[in-house]
């Protein structure tokens, strides 16, 4: 049997280490042939990653992981957009990416027995790694963890753009709708990501799809049921080899989570929880990056309030105005409140900082989730049956709102074109009629929709297990990426 080394490249940032290392365990766990190296490249103000990595280490059964740090960039704060500080963090990095793998295939006397280099499994915003795979004469899969309709609508645009059918960026204001063939439904502009309408970080993006083209694959966090026409659409010989090996979710619990105000938050939270009546309460929660000003913070609560259910709310502090990091893991003070508000909901109601998400959607007292939209928290509710309103933020989560409103069916809208463009002091107030609107749909929500996501989380389950569609993509991944590595050209 031929035993294969990966090189996994995860983005700067817990989040997306801690996603890449769900998929490096469940290869390893899946065939005692794989080993993998992760290169970890650190931003400067994230201080959480030594202690991720470390807690990995010593909870983890496998030995046929290792991390390398590359060295720390004390200068690796921007202010520019994350697309364009992250990419041109990537590209200062190669050439120590290329030492590290250098040594690791090296005989020598502290290596006598070197592994054998299969490939790199590159994080989707490391793109240009592929660079340093190529040198090394080995392929390079990418790790999407957004959805496969979304990998097909940035495929699609790109291709658009290449052909000079129109600048994207034109399209910011207009009230259009575009045909898309990874989607059933047109999709319309007012969902399209920011980073696709802005000049200044377009082509940053298009950068990115363009080389995907170049890699063997693409991993995709989704699995067959959820997105079948997507994948099928994806699967017509024309792109990269596609593999939806999900929903890979890291549902070990969040008691310890690095990023939590420490156990007690946790037994505090889980324990009020076990006090409330069964599918009770809407949980709030609006992910890594995910906050609100005061106005808004007002308005959630004068919805809440007016709507009379139990609900867990997750707020957290947003950066200064107009500056990039990451938000305080603790809640706002009563102040920013409407007077009286924590009183009046002391007995239906719990507003938090930091929440164990996984754990709190798999407790049987949730009802509803208010999400960001972000595409992990999107399969946890699918996994766990919980519906889903939707209140996108950033990133691709418009999209993200579309698909799981529209296109799938499975959620109700608060506001599917919210944006929360902390980046540029830009943000839109929604008001508390609204919201309600959205929490008494979500807790009241119709029995076609709850039949259909009750069906698609026991598929959803059903896909990890053998015999199952992503169980069965994830070998076919394994034995594609150890004979890809067969022939390896050592620079």
């Amino acid at each position: 049997m031929k035993n294969a080394e990966l090189v996994l490249v995860p983005s700067p940032g817990i989040g997306h280490l801690a996603s890449m290392m769900e998929l490096a365990e469940l290869l390893v766990d899946r065939d005692d042939r794989v080993s993998i190296t992760v290169i970890i490249i650190r931003l400067a103000l994230d201080s959480k990653i030594s202690r991720y990595t470390e807690s990995l280490t010593a909870s983890s059964k496998s030995t046929h992981i290792q991390f390398i740090d590359l060295p720390s960039d004390k200068t690796n704060s921007s202010n520019d957009h994350p697309a364009k500080f992250v990419t041109s963090l990537i590209e200062s990095q190669k050439p120590h990416v290329k030492e590290v793998v250098s040594k690791l295939i090296t005989q020598s006397e502290l290596n006598p027995k070197p592994p054998r280099l299969a490939c790199f499994v590159l994080d989707m915003f490391c793109t240009g790694m592929i660079d340093v795979a190529n040198e090394f004469g080995v392929p390079s899969y990418i790790y999407f963890t957004s959805s496969a309709a979304f990998l097909g609508f940035q495929l699609h645009m790109q291709d658009l753009h290449d052909k000079q059918e129109g600048d994207l960026t034109e399209l910011k204001d207009v009230d259009a709708e575009f045909e898309i063939p990874t989607l059933v439904n047109p999709l319309p502009v007012k969902v399209f990501p920011s980073v696709m309408l802005s000049k200044d970080t377009l082509p940053v993006v298009l950068y990115h799809v363009r080389r995907f083209r170049e890699a063997k694959g693409i991993i995709l966090n989704t699995f067959e049921e959820v997105e079948s026409h997507a994948v099928k659409c994806l699967s017509n010989g024309e792109n990269p080899a596609v593999y939806p090996v999900g929903p890979i979710l890291n549902l070990k619990g969040d008691a310890h989570d690095v990023g939590s105000d420490g156990s007690n938050s946790y037994r505090d939270i889980m324990l009020w929880l076990d006090d409330q009546p069964p599918s009770s309460v809407v949980f709030l929660c609006f992910g890594s990056m995910g906050s609100f000003n005061v106005d808004q913070v007002k308005e959630i609560a004068w919805a809440l309030e007016h709507s009379g259910h139990r609900f867990l709310w997750s707020l957290r502090k947003p950066p200064s105005e107009g500056k990039i990091d990451f938000l305080v893991d603790h809640a706002y003070q009563q102040e920013v409140f409407p007077d009286g508000f924590l009183d009046r909901t002391a007995r239906i109601g719990k507003v938090i900082g930091w929440a164990p998400q996984v754990d709190v959607l798999a407790h049987p007292s949730i009802k509803e989730f208010i999400s960001h939209c972000g595409w992990n928290s999107i399969l946890e509710s699918v996994w766990f049956g919980v519906p889903l309103a939707t209140w996108p933020m950033y990133a691709e989560q418009q999209f993200n709102a579309f698909e799981v409103v529209v296109e799938l069916g499975l959620a109700v809208e608060i506001k599917m074109d919210y944006r929360r463009e902390f980046f540029i002091g830009k943000e839109i107030i929604l008001g508390a009629k609204e919201i309600e609107r959205g929490i008494k749909g979500g807790m009241e929500h119709d029995g076609h929709k709850l039949k259909r996501l009750k069906e698609l989380s026991e598929k959803s389950r059903k896909a990890m297990v053998e015999g199952g569609s992503s169980f069965s993509s994830l070998n076919r991944l394994i034995e594609d990426m150890i004979i890809a590595g067969d022939d390896v050209n050592v620079p």
